[in-house]
């Protein structure tokens, strides 16, 4: 059964809140004791005490107009409503692993987004790390560029003074962004080609102290064009560790692996993520070289989900239990508080015969949340977290990861079985042979098992029949998709799952969802 939330008569009362979507450090409970003040130790008064002052001291945000009043053809991924609480574009973090990804997202948002006990032991990124971020620039004409631009969390006032000594002027808020924080360990690719459905752009890391490109650097390049990115920004990391010509030659080994893909004719910019030189650099690329993409407000909204969690903590007592909550990006649409939602496919079961049965989950939004701002209602772009009465056990641990959230009754149809239109890629990337040249990939053979990325679906898919470019494959867990979807192709080559090519969905068996 759903643990019930009740429902929130103001604001003070919290609203379910993913710990994915706040900083660390910042989960202590605000609420006053229900039944009175309670004696409390002394550290857990220090606590809720310092909790309370911190969030008396966070600036007041502009308030978003009335969902019921809103009028969405007025609305641009750039109104100031929406911006100021809102992230509206999506920028994911790509390249080799361990040449800075996570640590240039905390230089520009101030976000730690390495969060896990295991991840925080290895200091890699496991699972997609996200944070967000806003992009000011000062209104003054005399400040310099690329000076003039600045980047703070999301929390950030509207218009905070400019901090260069002597200058007079007022930052505006050019750009809220989030950023889609991706593993760059080869068997987390599956990983980043989630991430990679809901990026509009991408920061793509090369360490300045190797080789160029090393193996994740040339897979991720290639996911990023399957999923016809066109707007990249190369940072050229760890600068403080080489000598000037040393960082000329590197230069050059970028602009020569860049060649003729699309990332050609990308900006290169040196950084040192971890003394903060040149952020200012990227801030400004992000304003003037990465288009806001357009939105579709009018549609029936779709969310892609990529994280779920369960927010209870062990032990808490049954009134207090909060239903699940499902973090993503809304792809077309926009979600209000209140809305009647259906998340697809739901849960999946076999009935007696062994065939498929799919029930999709059907819920309330409760609350929703771009990391600490609170919203009525959420427009496509940035990662959202929905608030639901969904039973926690069914979100928690992302198990709702590659799901569809949207409006009850308006959401694409789920299919077990594919025919797709492929195209393969004429060699392995970030495998070598043993003569150092990559190898090849073999065509697809019948019975063979592939990994399909569909959105932030990672399922196996058998092929069942294949004929020139064209195949059929079986799905191992169903997904929710619309026809002409672009979907990856992955086979495991010596224990690793290896991006091989791509797909478009032409057609497929359906199965009717289960609704009583």
């Amino acid at each position: 059964m759903a643990a019930e939330n009740g429902d929130y008569p103001s604001e003070d009362d919290s609203p379910p809140q993913s710990p994915g979507m706040q900083p660390i450090g910042d989960d202590e409970d605000d609420e006053p004791h229900a039944k009175g003040p309670a004696p409390m130790p002394k550290s857990a008064l220090k606590k809720s005490n310092a909790a309370a002052a911190a969030l008396a001291s966070r600036p007041e945000l502009p308030e978003q107009p009335e969902p019921d009043t809103l009028d969405v053809a007025s609305l641009s991924p750039t109104s100031p409503e929406i911006i100021c609480r809102q992230a509206t574009i999506n920028i994911g973090t790509i390249g080799h692993v361990a040449h800075g990804k996570s640590t240039v997202v905390k230089a520009i948002s101030g976000v730690q987004t390495v969060r896990f006990k295991n991840e925080l032991e290895r200091n890699i990124t496991i699972k997609l790390g996200y944070a967000n971020a806003k992009v000011y620039k000062c209104d003054n004409p005399e400040c310099p560029r690329p000076t003039c631009y600045r980047s703070y969390k999301s929390d950030k006032e509207v218009d905070p003074p400019c901090e260069r000594d002597g200058c007079e002027g007022t930052y505006r808020l050019e750009r809220h962004v989030s950023f889609v924080d991706c593993p760059g360990h080869d068997i987390l690719m599956s990983t980043m080609l989630s991430g990679a459905a809901v990026m509009d752009a991408a920061l793509l890391l090369i360490a300045g102290n190797e080789p160029c490109p090393q193996p994740q650097t040339s897979e991720h390049l290639a996911a990023i064009e399957i999923m016809k990115l066109g707007h990249i920004i190369i940072l050229q990391n760890k600068v403080d560790l080489m000598r000037e010509e040393a960082a000329a030659t590197h230069f050059e080994s970028i602009r020569k692996f860049i060649r003729g893909t699309v990332a050609d004719n990308a900006p290169i910019i040196p950084i040192s993520a971890q003394l903060k030189f040149n952020i200012d650099a990227i801030n400004e690329m992000l304003c003037t070289k990465i288009p806001v993409p357009l939105r579709n407000f009018q549609d029936n909204p779709h969310l892609i989900v990529i994280r779920s969690f369960d927010v209870n903590k062990p032990g808490s007592e049954i009134e207090e239990l909060q239903g699940g909550v499902a973090g993503g990006s809304i792809l077309t649409g926009i979600l209000k508080l209140g809305d009647e939602i259906e998340i697809r496919p739901g849960i999946v079961s076999r009935d007696d015969k062994g065939n498929i049965q799919c029930k999709p989950i059907f819920s309330r939004i409760i609350s929703l949340f771009a990391e600490n701002n609170s919203l009525k209602f959420a427009v496509p772009g940035g990662l959202i977290g929905v608030g639901t009465r969904i039973d926690p056990t069914l979100c928690r641990a992302d198990r709702l990861v590659g799901f569809v959230l949207g409006l009850k009754g308006k959401l694409p149809k789920i299919y077990t079985e594919l025919e797709v239109n492929y195209f393969l890629l004429r060699r392995l990337l970030g495998v070598k042979t043993a003569d150092g040249k990559q190898a090849k990939v073999a065509k697809l053979a019948k019975n063979e098992v592939l990994m399909v990325n569909i959105g932030s679906t990672a399922t196996g898919a058998k092929v069942i029949a294949v004929k020139a470019d064209i195949a059929k494959l079986q799905l191992t867990s169903p997904a929710c998709t619309e026809i002409k979807e672009k979907v990856a192709l992955s086979r495991r080559i010596e224990k690793h799952w290896r991006l091989i090519g791509w797909a478009t969905i032409e057609a497929g068996t359906t199965l009717e969802p289960q609704n009583e």
